[in-house]
């Protein structure tokens, strides 16, 4: 109902002041008009007509007032006057008496005058205090009418939107802009949420059908017992696939809902614990882990900040040269660094390396390969401990240089 909304809310409060101050204006100026309307008339008329004046008209005689009009009571006779009044001396009272009675005339008739004159224009003022009031309610309700219109349009496939609200700044103008703020940062999630979903139905379809076509094929016709022993190890290698896949997939799933607990960790001994972790695993690749740590302590949950050096460091190791090398430090200005030597990563594809199941190169299902969720890990953990994962391509000797600061 266009009449029980906001806007005639607001009509309605700026019609009460708009004609409250009228009211307040016209009572004003009829009181000081009544005040001081009598004296001004007396004085004009005395003024404009001397007692010497009054007294050689016929009319300033009582008996020759018109009907109507009021006589002064018959005066007994005067004491002889030095003479004729001019004005400064004293005023006979028949002269006195025709003054006080135009006046009283003119009085009560500029009165009435101005009485229906002022209600004339209070009325014609009230209705146009109706009419701007309800176009002004409507000129300040106009940008949330945007906002409510693009909300209701907005769905899944047309966050893209924006409202745009053109207009001068103020408290409705950084409510849209918050608003479209808002969308861009909806709008990133979805998308992400959706190629997500897609990566995961992807990654996981890929291991149940090397499964399926590995059992079909072993155990096809009469299969021999080195048959049957090849497809029980490549159907293991392929759970062992998938359940890391599944676990990378709870744990990011756990990151992004933040911490459920925080104590102090001291990440420098953690570096140290997760390079030794990995020193076997580096020593077969032929790379070498340097760790220069600097005592850091930070508040929050040992299990993830432990995951995220453990998959800085891997992802080091895995994706690097024979004889390279790897440069772990930590310290309070450095937060955690991990250095690698590599393949040359081009750096537009850098901020790329942060999202899901993003690999530098197509992933080609060999053993050992990862499932292209150990930077989005990082990211959402470091995100769970109001921290920033940074990373930089080299310049010199290929590889990247991943950086969490605190």
């Amino acid at each position: 109902m266009p009449f029980r909304g906001e806007r005639a809310r607001l009509t309605a409060l700026y019609t009460g002041l708009l004609l409250l101050a009228g009211a307040l204006l016209t009572g004003v100026v009829y009181v000081l008009v009544q005040e001081g309307l009598y004296a001004s008339i007396s004085t004009a008329v005395t003024t404009a007509v001397p007692a010497h004046r009054l007294e050689q008209l016929p009319s300033a005689r009582p008996t020759a007032f018109p009907t109507g009009m009021p006589t002064a009571a018959p005066a007994s006779p005067a004491p002889a006057s030095p003479g004729p009044s001019t004005g400064t001396g004293v005023v006979p009272r028949e002269a006195l008496a025709i003054t006080r009675t135009l006046s009283d005339a003119a009085e009560s008739a500029a009165l009435d005058r101005l009485l229906t004159v002022s209600v004339t224009v209070f009325v014609c003022y009230a209705v146009l205090s109706v009419a701007l009031a309800w176009w002004t309610a409507g000129r300040v309700l106009r940008p949330i009418a945007v906002i409510t219109d693009t909300a209701r349009r907005l769905s899944g496939e047309n966050l893209h939107e924006r409202i745009a609200l053109d207009g001068p700044p103020g408290e409705l103008k950084r409510l849209a802009d918050t608003f479209d703020g808002m969308l861009g940062r909806m709008e990133r999630l979805v998308s992400a949420q959706q190629r997500f979903a897609a990566n995961a139905a992807h990654e996981l379809r890929t291991p149940l059908a090397v499964q399926r076509a590995a059992a079909e094929i072993g155990l096809a016709g009469e299969p021999s017992a080195e048959r049957v022993a090849r497809m029980r190890s490549k159907l293991i290698e392929v759970a062992d696939t998938s359940e890391r896949i599944i676990e990378g997939l709870l744990l990011l799933a756990a990151s992004e809902q933040g911490l459920k607990e925080r104590r102090p960790v001291a990440l420098d001994d953690l570096a140290q614990q997760t390079a030794a972790a990995l020193a076997d695993e580096a020593a077969d690749r032929g790379v070498h882990i340097a760790v220069r740590a600097l005592p850091l302590t930070v508040q929050g949950d040992p299990v993830l900040l432990e995951r995220l050096l453990h998959n800085l460091v891997a992802n080091a190791v895995r994706h690097n040269v024979p004889r390279g090398h790897v440069e772990v430090r930590t310290g309070p200005d450095t937060g955690i660094e991990v250095t690698n030597t590599g393949p040359v990563v081009p750096p537009d594809t850098v901020p790329l390396l942060f999202e899901p199941f993003r690999r530098l190169h197509e992933r080609t299902h060999t053993p050992g390969e990862g499932a292209g969720l150990g930077l989005s890990i990082v990211d959402a953990v470091a995100r769970a401990h109001g921290a920033r994962a940074t990373a930089t391509a080299n310049a010199e000797g290929g590889g990247l240089t991943v950086r969490v600061e605190f």
